[in-house]
């Protein structure tokens, strides 16, 4: 093994267990905002796993897209909307837990199945042309209405998120008045009457 393929190597390792690491915390932290940081972190571990095979275009469409927009518009939808509930345990809570652990569990098998089986080899076939260049064409020509519906349904999610996140604000009535009251005029405290004379007196 030379140096390169070291390199590759130990990076493979650091970035998958650092995204094994995200994704547990994803699903095992109690806090939804430290949730969706940690799945900006399986993001950025998926994106340097795209780097290694040399997809650049692919990795930088990982961080802006995903890191950049998706993550970004789920922690502001988090921490925006910021919705208090008491959650109460249910009875049979264990059976939504057993089913859960049977189907990743399930998915895992499946999935290691397939990479074993699979005859993985290196591939010394030489791209025709610049890939960005290829993959810029078929977006705006092959894949014009996927691209535009994709960017829809992301400003639909921009929308959503700030329809939720709006509060309207009413000011209380503090002193009773005859004249109408906007929302941008601050309600006057009741002065203090103080008796004449009283300063002579001290």
């Amino acid at each position: 093994m030379n140096l390169a393929e070291g390199v590759q190597v130990v990076s493979f390792g650091i970035l998958a267990l650092m995204m094994i690491g995200a994704a547990l915390g994803v699903v095992l932290f109690s806090n939804v905002v430290y949730s969706a940081f940690m799945l900006g972190g399986v993001f950025v571990s998926i994106a340097g796993l795209y780097l290694l095979l040399n997809a650049d275009f692919v990795a930088a469409a990982q961080l802006l897209i995903y890191v950049g927009a998706v993550n970004v518009l789920i922690l502001f939808a988090i921490m925006l909307v910021n919705k208090r509930q008491n959650f109460v345990p249910f009875p049979t809570a264990w059976v939504r837990k057993a089913l859960t652990a049977v189907v990743s569990l399930g998915l895992f098998a499946l999935l290691s199945a397939m990479v074993l089986s699979t005859p993985w080899s290196y591939s010394t076939a030489t791209p025709v042309g610049n890939p960005i260049v290829v993959i810029g064409q078929h977006f705006f020509s092959d894949f014009l209405l996927p691209f535009e519906v994709a960017s829809v349904l992301l400003l639909m999610a921009m929308v959503g998120a700030i329809i939720l996140a709006r509060r309207e604000y009413l000011p209380e009535q503090i002193v009773p008045s005859d004249l109408p009251q906007t929302v941008l005029t601050l309600p006057e405290r009741p002065r203090e009457l103080v008796p004449a004379g009283s300063d002579k007196q001290e």
